[in-house]
Parts: C-alpha cells; sequence; structure tokens
C-alpha cells in the first residue's frame, strides 16, 4: 500500500520510469539535506540568477519529476517567457531519488536554483535555517488559494512555499479485482476498519494465489496521521513535537497485524517485495490488490498502468460516517524560491504566474495534483482528462468533510518515514511486538525531530 507513496508528496499523475521512479520514492537524502543546509548558513555571500548586459535575467528553476512533468513545466515556462522576454528561465530537473542531496549540495555551496520545487517533508527544515525567501514580501496573489494547503506553506519565517497542487489522502480500489471475486465495493460513505479488514480478507478468499484484498500500509506517515487524527491525535503539535503516544502507533500496527495474519493483506516478505516495486509493477495496478493507499492525484498514471479504471474511496473510519474521516488537503508540493536569489521580483513574478495564470494551468493541467487556484480549476476543466477529472470530483466532494489542517512537518521530520517503514517490518516479520516497535519508534521519532 503505498500509502500515499513514493513521490512522497508529489505524487505526480504522470507515470514514472521504471527504472528511476520506484513505487515509494526513497527518502535517504533527508540527513543529508538537512546537514547541508546547516552548512549553508555558515558560508556567506552568494545567490543565484544571473543578469546580461542587456538587462535581461536568467533564473533558475528546479524540480523533481518525470519525463512528462518536464514536458508539461517547460511548456509553462514558455509561456511565461513569451509574456516576459526579459526573464529567461533555465529547467533543472531530475527524479526524487537524487533530488535533495542535489538540492543540499548546492545551498551549502551558495548555488541554490532560483525557484525551488519543494515538499512539505523539508519546507520547514530549509525555511528555518534560513535557506529559503519569504514569498509574502513580494505581492504575489494568494487569494484564490486554499487556505489550509496555504497554511502549509507559512512559518515563523514567513510564506516560504506558494502550493503547487493539491492532494488527499485515499484508497484506491480497482473493480475488476472485486467483480473476479464476485464481492461488492464497499461503500466509502459508510465503511469501518473493521468492514475494511472483512472486506479485504473475503476478497482474498474468494480469489487467486497471491491476490489479497488490500495492500498492506505502513510505509510512510500519511495513513498513520490519519489514524492518528480519526483517534484524537495527530502526527505532530504546532510547536514541532509528536502528537501521539507509543501506544496510538502501537495499536495502528496492531491492526496491521491482526490483517496479516487473516490474510486481509500481504505477507511480511511481499509486502517488502510490493515496496521496492515501481509504480506500474503496483499490486493494484496488476490486479493483484482490490485496494491501496494512494494520493488522489496519483490515480491517473495508475489507471494508465492498470488498462483499466480505478475507483476513489474516502477513508475507513472508526464511526462509520465519512464525516470522521479527518482528511485534509495537502500541498503535494509547493513553489519556493532561495533566499539567496539576486532576483526575488522576477523570482516573484515568475511563481505567481505559476499559481494564478490559466496559462500555466493550461500547461501544467493537473500534473502535481488538482490546480490551487479556483479560478484557473475552473478555466481548465475541459482540457483534463477523465481520469484527472474525477480526482478534481473527488477533492471538491470530500471538502465539507476535512478536518482541521494539519500542523506542518517540523525540522527533521524527513526522517520519520523510514522509521515507520523500518518498524512496520519488524512487527510484520515477528521480530518486535507493536509495543515494543511503538516504544522503540517514538523514541527514534522524538530523536529526529529534536536534534
Amino acid at each position: 500500500m503505498q500509502l500515499f507513496s513514493k513521490p512522497a508528496p508529489d505524487a505526480g499523475t504522470a507515470r514514472p520510469k521504471v527504472s528511476k521512479t520506484p513505487r515509494r520514492l526513497r527518502m535517504g537524502g533527508a540527513v543529508a539535506a538537512a546537514a547541508a543546509v546547516v552548512l549553508a548558513l555558515s558560508a556567506c555571500g552568494g545567490g543565484s540568477g544571473a543578469q546580461s548586459p542587456d538587462g535581461k535575467v536568467e533564473l533558475r528553476f528546479s524540480w523533481w519529476g518525470s519525463d512528462k512533468r518536464a514536458q508539461v513545466t517547460q511548456e509553462a515556462i514558455k509561456a511565461f517567457e513569451a509574456e516576459n522576454p526579459n526573464i529567461k528561465i533555465k529547467p533543472e530537473y531530475g527524479d526524487w531519488s537524487g533530488y535533495w542531496d542535489k538540492l543540499a549540495t548546492q545551498v551549502a555551496a551558495n548555488d541554490a536554483p532560483d525557484i525551488i520545487q519543494m515538499d512539505e517533508k523539508y519546507i520547514t527544515e530549509y525555511s528555518s535555517r534560513g535557506a529559503l525567501l519569504d514569498l509574502s514580501k513580494y505581492g504575489i496573489d494568494t487569494s484564490k488559494l486554499d487556505e489550509a494547503t496555504l497554511k502549509a506553506g507559512q512559518s515563523d519565517d514567513g510564506l516560504t512555499g506558494i502550493p503547487a497542487g493539491i492532494n488527499a489522502a485515499t484508497i484506491l480500489a480497482n473493480p475488476a479485482v472485486f467483480k473476479a471475486a464476485g464481492v461488492a465495493l464497499p461503500d466509502d460513505a459508510t465503511w469501518t476498519w473493521e468492514d475494511f479488514e472483512r472486506i479485504s480478507a473475503e476478497v482474498t478468499a474468494k480469489s487467486p494465489k497471491g491476490t489479497y484484498g488490500a495492500a498492506a500500509y505502513g510505509t510512510d506517515e500519511a495513513s498513520l496521521g490519519v489514524w492518528l487524527r480519526q483517534n484524537g491525535k495527530s502526527l505532530y503539535t504546532e510547536d514541532g513535537k509528536l502528537g501521539f503516544e507509543p501506544a496510538d502507533i502501537a495499536a495502528w500496527w496492531a491492526f496491521l497485524k491482526q490483517m496479516s495474519e487473516g490474510k486481509a493483506v500481504p505477507s511480511a516478505s511481499e509486502v517488502v517485495e510490493a515496496d521496492a516495486a515501481p509504480l506500474d509493477q503496483s499490486g493494484l495496478a496488476t490486479g493483484k490488490n482490490g485496494l491501496a493507499f494512494w494520493w488522489s492525484n496519483q490515480l491517473p498514471a495508475l489507471e494508465k498502468a492498470a488498462g483499466s479504471e480505478l475507483k476513489i474511496l474516502r477513508f475507513p473510519t472508526k464511526t462509520g460516517s465519512a464525516a470522521d474521516a479527518q482528511l485534509w488537503y495537502k500541498a503535494s508540493q509547493f513553489w519556493s524560491a532561495s533566499s539567496r536569489t539576486k532576483h526575488p521580483e522576477e523570482v516573484a513574478k515568475f511563481i505567481n504566474f505559476l499559481a494564478n495564470d490559466a496559462k500555466a494551468g493550461e500547461a501544467l493541467l493537473a500534473d502535481r495534483g488538482v490546480y490551487p487556484n479556483t479560478d484557473v480549476r475552473k478555466a481548465i476543466s475541459t482540457k483534463l482528462t477523465p481520469a484527472d477529472v474525477k480526482v478534481v470530483k473527488f477533492i471538491d466532494q470530500i471538502k465539507t468533510e476535512l478536518g482541521e489542517a494539519p500542523a506542518p512537518p517540523p525540522k527533521g521530520a524527513g526522517a520519520i518515514q523510514e522509521i515507520i517503514k523500518r518498524y512496520t517490518s519488524e512487527v510484520l516479520f515477528n521480530r518486535l511486538s507493536a509495543d515494543e516497535a511503538g516504544k522503540k519508534a517514538v523514541d527514534e521519532m522524538t530523536s529526529a525531530i529534536s536534534s
């Protein structure tokens, strides 16, 4: 269950390369990024952006993503340059796996790109170290952006990130798997976690060997965050601490272990194997899982890989009421800028274009998620694919059911996913009990965000 997997937060809709984009993108650069940012602040001078003798400005723009993302982003760049001939945007892009180590190195060397595609896991780390520009000082229009996702880019350091897209944590269903098993799809407006377990086990029992009713959760923070919120807790607090106790995460793992023993989800070894698979070989895409946890804007890529329609579902709840699902709108990525750019006004002009101009929307469409600007979203609605339209409808549908926006990840939060994943494996392989894993994991997480 990639549980919102890989493109971590990103979760771009374009199908990733099999060789470069694993189903759950790794967070290996988190520690290096944090360390390099610290080093960057000890350096002085520098700054990116170049200006030629004729007054033209060149800005470097970095992002991660698939080849499709590179294509649509460069189309948006061309549209901007056509209206701003004195500003040249130089693209720098790659895949998620090497993005953060490269960015950390650039920041440490005072060579950061002017415009930076930023992730929620790291925005606090970079902004609190003074590496990101306070965009609120440069007249960017935020009036049409979702307040909750905009809040995620704000801190005591200012507005250091403008949301590039909106996601929601979802469960995606493969109707073909349910049909083959003779099991009805769940009603996501009323189902409970007990229903989720029962239905998943039933699909497994009525399917060929190797097919399971659901993929296993436990590979990142999103599913844990939903579980905690439904139980009155939170992943983080506003003051940058953990918002839960060992017993809370232990209960989450205990339920997963129970489902594994009941064959509602794959075995421990199969979970490890699935975690390493690229998106187009995921259990949901290949028809080996009836249900799986993904970010909403990963639906189009998964449908393309599956070759058939998938359905977006809300999370199960404790009460059986969708109003208690405690979902939220998440910024899939942010538009951020280096605090050392020599051309903050031009940088802000480009970010304002990306956030608010219909021409940018016509190029980018839903690649980074549902467009945060409601006017642009409406303007491009007829240009979206059926899969993207499905995502937009789901995002709009749950608007009245959303819980309070979660506190943003604190410094050091980039290490949390790997801690969760590692202890999920320990529990599933019976090397630790859920209670033992809960105590050890909370100690490690506390250390990660307090160091």
